[in-house]
């Protein structure tokens, strides 16, 4: 009995155990049912109702392009000096996010100048309107008093009518010192385009703000810890004139080449050469760009790829040899300085230097006077957009042309120097033989010694086909001007030398026609058409090297950098660029050149170039002296070209000093020999040159 019962017991907690696991198990399953239900409805009302919106954030996403300044290349002399250096130095910068509200901004200009102190700059009307409105209150507040300010969708139109309420209002006009702070960087993020960078700070950055804007970072979104360069001139300031400027951030683009600069990967506050050397070699010293991949989803940076970590300029090596730049600029001041007592009008004088057989430019100096209030500045660049009659300088081109003609031979060219009087004309003549009294016969090269202007005239009469007889009425074609004139472009009077820097002048040409046919004569020695002082360099450079004229240049040479830092391999090397041929005979050329010699060391009393016969290495030259005017007052351009050695030609120098009143002034003549002495002490030795 005991064992029946016991069996019947287990049998029931058998079946009691059995009815109990298929219901737990079932209940599993069902809860597992309604779960995949509510992902599956869930999932389907995400695809209905939302999967357009998802599938729209997803493809928001978008791969920019990021680009950053790198340092830009320097500038070094014929020697390896720096004439340009960089300045480095830590910055504040701010790169703009693709969508950004101007509360935003604001509200990251008034956090930052709470870490970093901020000059005002000069904030205009506008910029203290658009720090107004970017207070989310004070927008609020304006747009309240537009009427049915809700209905205009136009948010550009309903901007414009906020600014116009400030303005009426003057609500902008009274910012506090905090306030103005602010303002200018809110001024400077606001101006900047979507993944631009602009600087907010760049001098003085402190240790203690760079430390705290970096523990900051997270409420400012954008601002960053970067680099700043700005130009200096470790060797003076005598060449900068000459070397051109850069823009600053805040200036720009230069507004007339805007468009091309842009099209050329620009951004509009890129710093950029505006002027002369910096700007005519731009793209050697800009460098490469850094380029950054910039990921964005739903217009906010998530992720930035440094694609091309950039390459800084590359470096110019000029021609222009610094020591001797500043030592003729400083002649040139003393000079200006030395004659002014007597000479109230004269405006400054200009030097060019330069090379006769490659074109390189040693020194550019030049001198500008206020006539009215007597102050003296550096003006390197009037010797190449300053232009005047210079004179008799152009004597030589003026023999060679008619050499070249045939009206003269180099054994037949003997003429006659007497006073030049025609019909209807007052009398023309030599400077040492205005009545008559000392009528002699000279050859060519006699002629440059003297500087007979008579024989000049009657080479352009000859040249015009017209037989001069004392007392005859004029009679040449109005070809004559074009003769003579294209004769003197071969020298490079009155043409663009062709110097690798902009702004140059070509000059100024008289008008040729019938009723001036007289001022031919004048032309033929050099009282009629102007100059620049970089004209009378090319041209006496053409005489000394035999008739090539070559181009002037600045550029020696474009070299990379070192990785400590100095001046790298040479790149490009620049070449003698020849423009053209003068093409005469050795012996058309030898009567030039003899003449040009006789003007220092001839025997001649009348002689014009004495003053210079002691330099050595000895020198060839032809001064010049202008008959011009200031207002009223008669006064003279006293010019003056030369070269050394007679036989080897090494250097050519051209000087101009305008609206001189004294005529028995020499300083033209100073002048030149002071600047032989500096070059031969600085730049060349003249150890076996005679």
């Amino acid at each position: 009995m005991a064992v029946n019962f016991l069996k019947k017991a287990n049998s029931n907690h058998d079946k009691k155990n059995k009815s109990h696991i298929p219901f737990r198990l079932n209940f599993l399953f069902f809860v597992v049912f309604i779960l995949f239900a509510a992902l599956i409805v869930q999932l389907a009302y995400l695809q209905i109702v939302f999967g357009p919106r998802f599938e729209s954030e997803a493809q928001s996403g978008d791969t920019r392009t990021e680009t950053k300044n790198v340092q830009r290349g320097m500038i070094y002399d014929s020697t390896g000096k720096i004439l340009v250096a960089n300045n480095t130095s830590r910055a504040i910068t701010y790169t703009k996010p693709l969508m950004i509200s101007s509360s935003d901004m604001f509200k990251i200009a008034n956090n930052l100048i709470k870490y970093v102190e901020i000059e005002p700059s000069e904030l205009s009307d506008s910029n203290k309107e658009d720090y107004y409105l970017a207070n989310p209150k004070h927008e609020k507040f304006v747009k309240s008093q537009i009427k049915d300010a809700n209905k205009i969708t136009n948010s550009s139109k309903l901007y414009h009518m906020e600014q116009d309420y400030v303005k009426k209002h003057k609500l902008g006009t009274k910012l506090t010192d905090s306030q103005k702070r602010a303002a200018t960087v809110y001024a400077k993020m606001n101006g900047a385009y979507s993944l631009s960078t602009v600087y907010i700070k760049t001098k003085d950055v402190t240790d203690n703000e760079m430390a705290v804007v970096g523990e900051n970072l997270s409420e400012l979104p954008g601002i960053k810890i970067g680099t700043s360069w700005t130009r200096s001139y470790p060797n003076g300031d005598s060449v900068k004139s000459v070397i051109g400027t850069v823009t600053t951030e805040k200036q720009g683009l230069p507004s007339d080449m805007i468009n091309t600069l842009l099209a050329e990967g620009y951004s509009r506050n890129d710093s950029v050469g505006s002027s002369y050397v910096e700007s005519q070699y731009e793209n050697v010293l800009k460098g490469t760009k850094e380029v950054i991949n910039v990921e964005t989803r739903n217009d906010k940076i998530v992720k930035e790829i440094k694609q091309y970590g950039g390459k800084a300029g590359d470096n110019v090596e000029l021609t222009i040899n610094s020591d001797f730049q500043n030592k003729v600029q400083k002649i040139m001041n003393d000079c200006v300085k030395s004659i002014v007592g007597g000479n109230p009008y004269s405006p400054g004088g200009y030097a060019v230097v330069m090379n006769p057989n490659t074109g390189g430019i040693y020194a550019l100096a030049g001198v500008s006077r206020n006539v009215k209030t007597g102050k003296i500045t550096d003006n390197a660049l009037g010797a190449i957009n300053q232009t005047y009659v210079m004179g008799s300088v152009v004597k030589g081109a003026m023999v060679l042309g008619a050499l070249k003609s045939g009206v003269i031979t180099p054994s037949n060219n003997t003429l006659t120097d007497e006073p030049i009087k025609l019909k209807g004309t007052a009398t023309k003549s030599s400077w040492f033989n205005k009545t008559g009294g000392a009528n002699m016969s000279l050859t060519a090269s006699d002629a440059l010694e003297v500087s007979s202007n008579s024989y000049m005239m009657k080479l352009a009469m000859m040249e015009g086909g017209f037989n001069y007889v004392p007392g005859s009425a004029l009679s040449l074609s109005n070809s004559i001007f074009d003769k003579l004139r294209s004769n003197f472009k071969q020298f490079g009077l009155g043409v663009k030398t062709g110097i690798d820097i902009p702004g140059e002048a070509k000059g100024f040409e008289g008008p040729a026609n019938q009723s001036h046919i007289g001022n031919a004569l004048d032309l033929s020695f050099g009282n009629y058409d102007s100059y620049t002082t970089l004209q009378l360099a090319q041209y006496i450079s053409t005489i000394a090297n035999g008739g090539y004229r070559l181009q002037p240049h600045l550029l020696k040479s474009i070299r990379s950098t070192n990785r400590d830092g100095s001046l790298g391999e040479v790149k490009y090397e620049f070449e003698p660029n020849v423009l053209n041929v003068v093409g005469a005979t050795d012996s058309q050329w030898n009567v030039v050149k003899e003449g040009l010699w006789k003007v220092v060391h001839g025997t001649s009393s009348y002689r014009t170039g004495t003053r210079l016969a002691d330099i050595k290495p000895a020198v060839c030259a032809k001064s010049g002296t202008a008959q011009t005017f200031y207002n009223t007052a008669e006064t003279e351009t006293l010019s003056l070209v030369t070269y050394a050695p007679q036989k080897n030609p090494q250097v050519a120098i051209a000087v101009a000093f305008p609206n001189i009143s004294d005529s028995s002034s020499s300083i033209n003549s100073t002048a030149v020999k002071e600047i032989y002495d500096a070059y031969w002490k600085t730049v060349q030795t003249s150890d076996g040159l005679k």
